[in-house]
């Protein structure tokens, strides 16, 4: 099989010694032995992956550390690195194409001594972490660049090492690569929109009128629609989802709503935000909210338990692994800051800054999507007040928060104010937790939102 889909990609030998004809062995024995480079197991118990961007195409040379491609499981997305240096001869799956853990990747015409065997093809390359995955070993010099970005430069065959980054700490942009290329072939025009609805050919001229007839307008041509539906399989985080959430749909949830007056929290916020800012942290009402949960979780700990599939047993857990749900460009992610009991408001802001970071660039890591105990939702950062959350297994409570709203309310002593609202929508396991409970920690949890000031004195 070494010698499998390279009779078309191979340079044409020189002249003597000539090969024997139909034979590509001998051509593989000339310019080094081709491996075939496998996918390993990247942990997690996952059998398959999506391969959502190659980093080279067949032909192209490779060293060692050089991304190959960019696969994405149900859990993360993760890079496949070279081990070798060689020319790429094959590729053996498309773009959005599943490929199997202990099948060939690519196969790779290698440079070094003949003393590599087959039992050195298979990388793992773990999750990156949040300076990984910007980064690329180009000829001793490490250049910063996103996945696409290093895609459009292939693509043009610009090599980064010659491009003058302009972005924060050296990385390059985009802007950076249609610059360099167009100082080297001229401007560079975008392409032509996509038409998907287009009129018929105009009709035949109508004969000419009578001269005494008044003038006839040509009927005007009907747009002809010509969209095809697409059918797609379901991979990566979409197939996650369809998975977790026919689990979820065997749990009978309880749902509880209420609302909270966050009038002195949006006074707080305003008073540290430059504070904050003056630290590099961006700070948002995700890390009250979060921080109160954990506060509450401390007095009713059966919120942040789990039950087993006979559910028999009951696990509290003893870390606040609070799960933020994160609209992104792959669909619905929920990552989790670790170990909220023991963090502060401006920590959790400065993890969440990071996780949002990482999930708008579509980098989240197994480890940061994995390990949580208890879920926020902010459906309020789109849109709508109420909501309906689904409980994330094997978790028992998820709170779903709804977008702040300047509403008349009375005070204490009957005079109407504005106040600014939130909407909060609560949904438990109602096989282990009952109404009551799930009422008294949104009390507390209101309480610790509606009186910042107590929170400070439950802080650790």
């Amino acid at each position: 099989s070494c010698c499998h889909g390279n009779r078309n990609h191979l340079e044409d030998p020189p002249p003597e010694p000539k090969a024997h004809a139909g034979s590509t062995c001998s051509l593989s024995i000339r310019y080094g032995p081709i491996l075939q480079f496998k996918l390993s197991d990247i942990g997690e118990g996952i059998m398959e992956v999506t391969v959502k961007e190659w980093y080279v195409k067949e032909g192209d040379k490779v060293s060692q550390f050089d991304s190959i491609c960019e696969v994405q499981s149900d859990k993360a997305s993760v890079t496949i690195t070279s081990r070798y240096d060689g020319v790429i001869r094959k590729l053996y799956y498309d773009v959005d194409a599943t490929a199997l853990v202990g099948k060939p990747l690519v196969d790779i015409e290698t440079e070094s001594s003949p003393e590599l065997t087959q039992e050195e093809d298979v990388v793992e390359t773990p999750a990156m972490a949040h300076d990984e995955h910007t980064h690329q070993e180009i000829k001793g010099l490490k250049t910063q660049a996103t996945p696409a970005v290093r895609r459009l430069a292939m693509e043009n065959n610009i090599k980064l090492s010659e491009v003058v980054g302009t972005g924060k700490d050296g990385r390059i942009l985009k802007e950076d690569i249609l610059n360099f290329l167009s100082k080297q072939t001229g401007a560079i025009l975008p392409p032509a929109p996509f038409q998907e609805i287009r009129p018929p050919p105009a009709a035949a001229a109508a004969p000419k009128s009578p001269p005494a007839a008044m003038p006839q307008a040509p009927p005007t041509p009907k747009p002809v629609f010509t969209g095809k539906d697409v059918t797609q399989p379901l991979t990566g985080f979409h197939k996650a989802m369809v998975k977790t959430m026919t689990a979820a749909l065997k749990i009978p949830h309880f749902g509880y709503c209420d609302e909270v007056d966050v009038t002195r929290l949006v006074a707080l916020r305003a008073e540290l935000k430059p504070v904050a800012e003056g630290r590099g942290v961006k700070l948002s009402y995700m890390p009250f909210f979060i921080k109160a949960a954990s506060l509450g979780l401390l007095q009713f700990p059966i919120l942040n338990a789990s039950v087993d599939e006979a559910c028999q047993n009951i696990t509290y857990k003893a870390a606040h692994n609070i799960g933020l749900a994160m609209d992104t460009s792959q669909g619905l992610l929920v990552p989790n800051v670790k170990n909220v009991q023991m963090l502060s408001v401006l920590d959790i802001a400065k993890e969440l800054n990071r996780l949002q970071a990482l999930g708008a660039s579509g980098q989240l890591g197994t480890a940061d999507l994995t390990g949580g105990t208890f879920t926020l939702s902010n459906i309020g950062s789109i849109g709508g007040t109420y909501a309906k959350p689904v409980i994330l297994p094997p978790e028992v409570a998820i709170g779903a928060l709804g977008k702040v709203q300047v509403l008349p309310r009375f005070d204490s002593a009957g005079q109407l104010i504005k106040a600014q609202i939130m909407k909060v929508s609560w949904s438990a396991d109602h096989r282990i937790i009952d109404g009551a409970t799930m009422c008294r920690f949104s009390n507390l949890w209101r309480e610790y939102l509606e009186n910042p000031a107590c929170m400070v004195l439950d802080l650790k």
